[in-house]
Formats: C-alpha cells, structure tokens, sequence
C-alpha cells in the first residue's frame, strides 16, 4: 500500500509535496527515529532540545524546539497510525494514550512513495479544524519552516 484514499481539502489542508533524492527508508528512519530528530526537524537556527517517539498507534511524539533566543516551545502529540515506510499520522488533538488535548492546532500526514533510482515522494500534509487554523499555519510560515526542514532532512539522511 503506497497511496491513503484521503484527499487534501484545499481551504482546510496544507501540502508540501515533492521529489527527493533519498531513500525512503532513510526519511523514514529520520523521522521515526528520535536521535535523527534534532538534526532537522526545525529551520536554523531553530533547535530541537528534546525529543520522544514511542511509535505506534497511540504512541507519543514530543518535540521541545528552542528559538535563537533561548525559548522553548514543547510540542505533544499522538500517533494515529503508522505504516513503516509508507504513511505517518499524529495529531495534537489527542496526547499519547488517545487523551483529549486542551487545545488543539492540527492534524498530520507524512506519506512517502518509493520512486526509482532510490529516490522518495514526499508529502507531508498539515490538516487543520478550520479556515482560521489553516490560515494562522500558512502565515506562520508553514510553506518556508517545512520546506527548510525537508531540505535539511535531505542533506541529514544523505549523511546517515
């Protein structure tokens, strides 16, 4: 299975899609693995000070990213479903265990198709509860934070 019957809704939904030239084993793993994490996972000069991945359907992902400034910002969610090296989805809707979070900002979908010469689809899908949360994510910079992040992501894996 390589392909989720979901279909991004414009109005609500934000989409980075793209070829990359790396394995998808290796994307993969940087994002499973939560030693490959800070070495990504935020634009520069963001950092990652901490994370944890327990991943399985209702399995956690933390991430502590940490401003230029010295600020933390923690990030909780929980795995909805995961298919190794295929599709990837958590939310922050509900905290590990299926709790209900207090507030909730979005949904995510990291799905990956093998392409030939080792090369990956990426899409990576932020789904939001409303126009309003869609909007206040693409003018935080979604499209320029997840785009450097992947671009990173690249270089990192090229090392691993």
């Amino acid at each position: 299975m390589t392909a989720t019957p979901w279909t991004p809704d414009p109005k609500l939904d934000l989409v980075l899609e793209r070829e990359i030239d790396v394995p998808r084993e290796l994307v993969w793993a940087a994002w499973t693995q939560a030693e490959h994490i800070p070495h990504w996972f935020t634009p520069a000069p963001w950092t990652v000070s901490h994370c944890e991945i327990d991943l399985r359907p209702g399995g956690m992902f933390s991430t502590t990213m940490r401003s230029p400034e010295g600020q933390d910002y923690p990030n909780i969610g929980c795995y909805l479903e995961v298919v190794p090296c295929q599709r990837l989805v958590w939310t922050d809707a509900l905290l590990p265990g299926y709790r209900p979070a207090a507030e909730p900002f979005m949904s995510a979908m990291l799905l990956l198709d093998e392409l030939a010469g080792g090369r990956t689809r990426y899409r990576a899908v932020a789904i939001h509860r409303d126009v309003a949360g869609r909007q206040r994510h693409e003018e935080m910079g979604f499209h320029q934070g997840w785009g450097t992040a992947l671009d990173q992501l690249v270089a990192y894996a090229k090392r691993m």
